[in-house]
């Protein structure tokens, strides 16, 4: 759906949106709305930005010295890049799981608890764990064996772990950067069914090569692409998937 046709119950909505490093445009023009408790997916060529705009919605891309923004991205109808944003605390509320699984070099409990404390979490911290490990489809993996590290878990079991250390900072949104891409088929499938489980309490976005797993995991997919530049790079831009795809059989006929 482009931004342009009203989606009233949008969670996070980009208009006009640029993103630079340094001098080079890398992504231009996206206007983007998404909307509460549905999975989203951004497919598209390598280098064509989806990771870049994914990025822009928790200001990871801060971290980046040559990275700047135009135009607006704005969470439950907040400009995130105002003055007065915390981008800690917006991170809180919009979690991020990476391509690679990064667990902390901790104990299973303590890559759960350690974020949930940070964050002045002052409940059932034992419950807290359980439940996110539960939610994560991990806990009946690993209720043994809290106390063990985290890097001694399988790639498939590390990834849904970081996931359950996301939710248990209590998020509205998760953004996920390929999750899947350093996963054997059977890890694949089981991050798959919980995407499905978890896109019933949060706003899932998910940046994937995959066709197949866009069709699989979500309900609107967003399709990117690239051009080149004079300069010999390439600009990524979006088009919702089901408009690109009406475009290609047009001129296919």
């Amino acid at each position: 759906m482009y931004s342009s046709d009203v989606v009233t119950d949008a969670v996070l909505r980009t208009k006009n949106l640029n993103v630079y490093y340094g001098s080079n445009l890398a992504v231009r023009d996206v206007n983007l709305d998404i909307p509460e408790k549905k999975a989203i997916a951004f497919i598209g060529p390598s280098g064509c930005g989806k990771s870049t705009v994914l990025r822009c919605f928790n200001r990871m891309n801060d971290l980046v010295k040559s990275a700047k923004i135009e135009g607006k991205v704005t969470f439950r109808g907040q400009d995130i890049y105002g003055n007065s944003v915390n981008p800690i605390g917006l991170r809180s509320r919009i979690g991020m799981v990476f391509q690679k699984p990064n667990p902390f070099p901790k104990s299973i409990y303590e890559n759960i608890a350690f974020g949930a404390r940070l964050n002045g979490y002052i409940g059932d911290m034992d419950q807290l764990v359980e439940e996110s490990l539960k939610k994560a489809v991990l806990w009946d993996d690993v209720k043994d064996k809290l106390k063990e590290s985290g890097l001694a878990l399988s790639g498939g079991q590390q990834q849904r772990l970081c996931i359950a250390r996301a939710i248990a900072v209590k998020p509205e949104v998760v953004l996920m950067d390929e999750p899947c891409a350093a996963l054997d088929p059977i890890s694949t499938l089981k991050i798959e069914e919980l995407i499905h489980e978890l896109k019933t309490q949060y706003t899932i976005v998910i940046v994937t090569h995959n066709m197949q797993q866009a069709s699989r995991v979500s309900d609107l997919t967003a399709f990117y692409n690239a051009e080149p530049t004079p300069k010999g790079g390439k600009v990524g831009y979006l088009g919702f998937a089901e408009k690109v795809i009406e475009k290609y059989r047009s001129l296919n006929q």
